[in-house]
C-alpha cells in the first residue's frame, strides 16, 4: 500500500506540473473542452488523485480501512485556509488594507503603482507573521490583481512577481512561532517561541524579502505608471469580486468587525470548532450587511481546500520514504535536502517528519525548518498558502492558467536570496 501510495502521489506531482498542458487542449479540442479544464485546474488535482487513493485502499484492504484512514487526517490546516481566505478576502478587510498601502504610497518617492506594488510584495508577506501566511497570500495576491498581473505586464514579469510573492510568503512568517506552517508544525516540540524565530530567522527573513521586493519591482518599473490603486476583492484576478464602480465607501465600524473577526479566526486557528462557529457568525453578518460587501471567495476557498485536503491524504502515507532521507543528512545537506524536497511535497509536512526524529542536532533543527521555508515558493504545493495565490491570480496569465515551469523559473532567483541569508 505504501509503495502504492508513493506511485499515485508521483501521478498526482505528475498531473500538477502538466496542468497548462491540459488548459491548451481544452482550447483545441471543444467536444471534451469540459473535461480538459477540470483536469487542467490545480486546485483539483490533488483532491482527485486522493480520492484515487482512497479508492484503491479500499480495493486492496477493505472499505472500513480506507474510511479509517480518511478519517485519521488532521484537516484543520485546509479548514482553516478556507476560512481565513473567504474573511481575508471580503470587501471591508481588503480596503482597510487598502487604504493602509495607499497610506504608505503616498509617502514614498516613487510612482504611486510602484510604491503600492512594492508594499504588497514586502509589507503584506511581513504580516503573514500576524494574521497567518494564507491571510497575508490572499489579501497581497487580491491586491496585486489589478497592478501586476493584467494584461499589458510581460508574461515573464507576471512569473518573476509571483515567484517573488510565493517565496516572500513562504520566508515571511517565520518572524513569529504561530503563523508559518512548516514553523507551525516544530515550535512546540522544539520549544520555539518567537522571540526565538525573530532573532534567529525573522531578521534574516524580512532583509530577503525586501531584497526580492526591490529587485522584482525595478524591473516591472516600465510597466508600473501612474497612481492606480489596488481595486476592490477579486476585480482583474479573475473572481467574483469585484465591486462596481462608484460603489459607497465601506462605513469604518463595518471595517473593525471584520477586522475583529479576522482577528479571532487567527486567534483560535487551531481549533476548527471555534473558528468554524466565527465563521458561521461571519457570515450571517456579511449577509446581514451586504450592501457593504461584494461576492465572498467562497468557490475559491474551497476549491484551495480540496487542494489542500488532498495533500493531507497523500502526504500521509509518504513517511516511510521521506523521513529516512531527512534523517541520513548532515546539517548543510539537511539544508538544500528540504529546499530541494519541499517542491515536491508540502513543507510543512517536512517539517513535520524532521519533528519526529529523536536526538536531532539544534543545527539540524535550524537548517532543516531555514530549507523548508526558502524552498517555499518553488512549486504550487511547496508551501500550504500557494495554491490560494494561484487560484486568485491565474486569470491574469495566458490560457488562464499558470506552469510550472514559468513559476519554477520565477521562484528561482528569490528562493536563491532567501536561502543565502537563511545560511548566513
Amino acid at each position: 500500500m505504501e509503495i502504492l501510495a508513493a506511485v499515485v502521489f508521483a501521478l498526482a506531482l505528475l498531473h500538477t506540473f502538466s496542468a497548462k498542458l491540459f488548459e491548451r487542449l481544452a482550447h483545441r479540442h471543444a467536444r471534451h473542452a469540459g473535461l480538459l479544464h477540470l483536469l487542467g485546474e490545480v486546485e483539483v488535482v490533488f483532491g482527485f488523485w486522493a480520492i484515487v487513493l482512497v479508492a484503491l485502499m479500499a480495493v486492496m484492504q477493505g472499505g472500513a480501512t480506507a474510511v479509517a484512514y480518511a478519517e485519521s487526517r488532521q484537516y484543520t490546516e485546509p479548514l482553516f485556509v478556507f476560512v481565513i481566505m473567504v474573511v481575508a478576502g471580503s470587501r471591508p478587510v481588503l480596503e482597510a488594507v487598502r487604504w493602509m498601502v495607499a497610506g504608505l504610497a503616498r509617502g514614498l518617492p516613487v510612482p504611486g503603482a510602484l510604491a503600492q506594488s512594492w508594499l504588497c510584495l514586502a509589507l503584506v508577506p511581513l504580516a503573514g507573521s500576524l494574521i497567518t501566511e494564507p491571510a497575508a497570500m490572499t489579501l497581497a495576491a487580491l491586491m496585486l490583481a489589478p497592478l501586476v498581473f493584467r494584461p499589458g505586464m510581460p508574461e515573464w514579469l507576471k512569473y518573476g512577481a509571483l515567484g517573488v510573492l510565493f517565496v516572500n510568503v513562504s520566508i515571511g512568517g517565520t518572524l513569529t512561532s504561530f503563523a508559518a506552517p512548516p514553523v507551525l508544525m516544530v515550535a512546540a516540540t522544539w520549544h520555539w517561541d518567537s522571540a526565538f524565530m525573530a532573532a534567529h530567522f525573522g531578521w534574516k527573513a524580512a532583509i530577503a524579502v525586501v531584497l526580492n521586493a526591490s529587485g522584482i519591482t525595478w524591473l516591472m518599473r516600465r510597466h508600473l505608471r501612474g497612481e492606480q490603486a489596488p481595486a476592490a476583492p477579486g476585480a482583474g484576478a479573475g473572481t467574483a469580486t469585484g465591486t462596481a464602480a462608484g460603489a459607497a465607501p465601506v462605513p469604518p465600524l463595518v471595517i473593525a468587525i471584520h477586522l475583529a473577526f479576522l482577528a479571532a479566526v487567527v486567534a483560535f486557528a487551531h481549533h476548527p470548532v471555534i473558528f468554524g462557529g466565527l465563521f458561521l457568525m461571519f457570515l450571517g453578518y456579511a449577509q446581514a450587511y451586504q450592501r457593504h460587501q461584494s461576492p465572498l471567495i467562497l468557490k475559491e476557498a474551497l476549491l484551495v481546500a480540496f487542494f489542500l485536503a488532498g495533500l493531507v491524504v497523500l502526504g500521509g502515507l509518504q513517511q516511510w520514504w521521506l523521513q529516512p532521507i531527512v534523517s541520513s543528512l548532515q546539517p548543510t545537506a539537511l539544508f538544500f535536502g528540504a529546499l530541494g524536497l519541499t517542491a515536491i511535497t508540502d513543507n510543512a509536512a517536512l517539517t513535520y517528519l524532521g519533528s519526529l526524529i529523536t536526538g536531532i542536532s539544534d543545527p539540524a533543527k535550524y537548517m532543516l525548518v531555514a530549507g523548508a521555508v526558502a524552498g517555499g515558493g518553488l512549486t504550487v504545493i511547496a508551501n500550504a498558502p500557494n495554491p490560494a495565490g494561484v487560484t486568485l491570480l491565474k486569470q491574469g496569465f495566458e490560457d488562464e492558467s499558470i506552469g510550472a515551469g514559468g513559476l519554477l523559473l520565477g521562484a528561482l532567483l528569490p528562493t536563491a536570496v532567501a536561502a543565502a541569508m537563511l545560511l548566513i
